[in-house]
């Protein structure tokens, strides 16, 4: 009787550690959550290490393949914990720094928070072509094989994903410099609670959106319009604001976009990213996110 072979596990250590950052990457982007990433990826690593590298041609394939199918179950998973979830549901946030350059959960290729939020109107499987198709380059051919459909439907996946997102979603960026202004700008008028500076940098049909999980004050639905947006936002500094509270402010990158976070001493408060309009100089969404829960991985200093 032939024995069965014993997989190699150091060779397949290896070679997942080589291919980590990819499969951070393209879970993190098709769930929107750092926790349930590393969840997905604990199942991935347990499932390879089972069957190990021996005779597989394009263990990079393979293994993503691998992470593909088990973020795509555990989307399910994610979407009943929103059922619950007290007021607005925003992505769990990448925060980093020049120290953070060579973390692969920080390096990932990034998708900024605002993409993140319209990623979550498309089906799952709608997402993970989106992500492996616009993001990583991936073949429609190749994306068959992974989520096992005929290049046909993937194609057909990647038309309404691409048709959405870009009449939600304009393909106008912000240059960094534009956009660290810009923030900077907001958050001394919103710290300062000076109404007018708001009101002007504010875009008309602006949307604020504050994410505590029912742990942290907040919104319990988006703020639409300029005017609304402003009494929240100088509501906040009048009961205190951030310099009342001993907060400190640092600027970091969230997702890619510069960004403003506050800190509570040494745990983090609360990460606030702007989506600008097309002219750059506008406020068009405001993402609010201080449930501690998405916060657990921001660190104040560097490492």
């Amino acid at each position: 009787m032939s024995e069965i072979p014993v997989p190699d596990t150091e060779e397949a250590t290896g070679v997942f550690v080589e291919h980590r950052e990819l499969l951070f990457g393209v879970v993190y982007n098709m769930l929107g959550s750092v926790t349930d990433t590393e969840d997905v990826l604990q199942d991935t690593w347990l499932s390879w290490s089972r069957r190990g590298a021996g005779g597989i041609d394009n263990p990079r394939a393979y293994l993503v393949r691998i992470a593909v199918n088990h973020a795509l179950q555990r989307r399910a998973v994610v979407n009943r914990r929103r059922e619950t979830y007290v007021g607005p549901w925003l992505p769990e946030p990448l925060v980093t720094d020049e120290a953070g350059a060579d973390d692969p959960a920080l390096r990932t290729e990034s998708v900024s928070l605002a993409m993140l939020v319209v990623l979550e109107s498309l089906s799952p499987l709608e997402r993970a072509v989106f992500v492996l198709h616009e993001v990583f380059g991936y073949a429609h051919p190749e994306i068959a094989e992974i989520i096992d459909r005929t290049p046909a439907a993937v194609r057909q996946l990647a038309h309404r994903a691409r048709a959405h997102v870009h009449a939600r979603r304009p393909l106008y960026e912000a240059h960094p410099r534009v956009r660290r202004e810009a923030t900077e700008r907001f958050v001394r008028a919103a710290v300062g609670g000076d109404i007018a500076e708001l009101m002007e940098i504010l875009a008309p049909d602006v949307t604020v959106w504050t994410d505590g999980g029912g742990m942290r004050k907040q919104a319990l639905r988006p703020v639409h319009g300029r005017e609304k947006a402003a009494r929240l936002l100088n509501g906040y500094a009048k009961r205190g604001g951030a310099q009342a509270l001993g907060l400190e402010l640092r600027y970091r990158r969230v997702n890619g976009d510069d960004a403003a976070v506050l800190f509570d001493h040494d745990s983090p408060y609360a990460v606030i990213v702007l989506d600008l309009t097309p002219e750059g100089d506008r406020v068009s969404n405001l993402f609010v996110v201080t449930n501690p829960d998405k916060l657990t991985h921001v660190q104040k200093e560097e490492a």
